[in-house]
């Protein structure tokens, strides 16, 4: 699919083969407050979701693509789009690069990739984004393309004794 191939990255749907990857990145504890995880996920419960993976964005509401580097195959990452609604013309969109290869240009084109396909082949109106305050890298990566600052959510997210703020950023398909 031409849409979810940039110059150094490429999104693809998940394969059976992605379980030991989906693996880590779903158990490791430094992403949980960004994927609101509080427990860890067994390998039976991700090969179930594979199994799955495979239903209609329309149906599941939700999709998950992997992020692949373009030079040499690797798995990078991953990128959603989740409470997918059609009649409203909207969805949220998350992004997670493993720490090895951010800072390298990767996340800012995959996000590039996944607005131009929603906007284009799933004819979406808006996407947003829940970014806690204090996520530098992402307010920064969000507002390069062009997502606007829309409103905060005070004390909203909990994290190791405190309460954070979360800021919603909206991007509108003019």
């Amino acid at each position: 699919m031409k849409t979810l191939k940039g110059n150094s990255v490429f999104l693809r749907a998940l394969e059976p083969e992605d379980l030991e990857y989906l693996f880590e990145i779903e158990n490791n504890e430094t992403f949980w407050e960004v994927s609101h995880t509080q427990t860890p996920f067994s390998k039976y419960v991700l090969k179930q979701y594979l199994e799955n993976v495979h239903l209609d964005v329309f149906a599941a509401k939700q999709l998950r693509l992997m992020i692949v580097d373009a030079l040499n195959r690797k798995n990078i990452g991953l990128i959603d789009l989740f409470d997918f609604n059609p009649k409203h013309k909207r969805a949220g969109i998350g992004i997670l690069i493993d720490p090895a290869f951010q800072h390298k240009g990767f996340a800012s084109e995959s996000l590039e990739l996944l607005i131009k396909y929603t906007f284009s082949h799933l004819e979406l109106h808006q996407l947003y984004a829940n970014i806690t305050s204090d996520n530098a890298k992402s307010i920064k990566l969000f507002e390069s393309k062009n997502f606007t600052k829309v409103g905060v959510k005070k004390d909203w997210i909990s994290s190791q004794g405190n309460f954070k703020d979360e800021i919603l950023y909206q991007l509108i398909n003019d």
